[in-house]
């Protein structure tokens, strides 16, 4: 993530996909959310997308108003025991992370009590006897932040043992999801 939160493409990419340099016509930029990261777009061309969610959770915001999306893909619950890390990247934690992204979106022009707020990912990937729980955890925090702020989730697609990618378009607020087991709208 930059240190400002702003959309930048890909490294070694111009932003559009593939498809677009090759059709000769505009089509989406696709904005790529590492781990720990965050992106926000008010440009209704743009989808922000995050890879191979496992324990981690992707939070997608959208206002259908502004048109202004954001997506953060946050891998830890609390900062409560690493200040420091949360400092050098706030987006890694739910606690420090979620707040953020608020303020971003907000910053572009969309409005808190207009978001629709969607929650995927926090699967038991690495952990099948439940002994850390992270995914669970993540979940749960996500939920506690978003209440204290007073933004209602809108949606989610969490638990489970399967990995998702999550792409967010942004002039739509539509939300696919990908998994081994096909593609599907949340």
């Amino acid at each position: 993530m930059s240190p400002s939160g702003s959309i930048e493409p890909a490294p070694g990419s111009s932003g559009r996909s593939a498809r677009a340099a090759f059709s000769g016509f505009e089509l989406p930029f696709r904005y790529l959310v590492g781990v720990a990261d965050m992106k926000t777009a008010s440009d209704p061309r743009a989808s922000i997308v995050t890879h191979s969610l496992g324990s981690c959770v992707a939070v997608a915001v959208y206002d259908p108003v502004s048109r202004v999306g954001g997506m953060l893909h946050f891998q830890l619950p609390s900062s409560e025991h690493n200040a420091q890390k949360a400092v050098e990247n706030p987006c890694m934690f739910a606690d420090t992370g979620i707040p953020l992204l608020m303020e971003k979106v907000c910053f572009h022009g969309a409005r808190k009590e207009r978001l629709k707020v969607k929650l995927v990912g926090g699967a038991n990937i690495m952990d099948r006897h439940g002994v850390f729980n992270i995914g669970v955890r993540n979940y749960t925090e996500a939920r506690r932040v978003l209440c204290r702020l007073g933004v209602p989730i809108a949606a989610e697609d969490v638990g489970g043992e399967s990995w998702r990618t999550v792409e967010l378009e942004v002039g739509s607020g539509r939300l696919t999801v990908r998994n081994s087991a096909g593609e599907y709208v949340v």
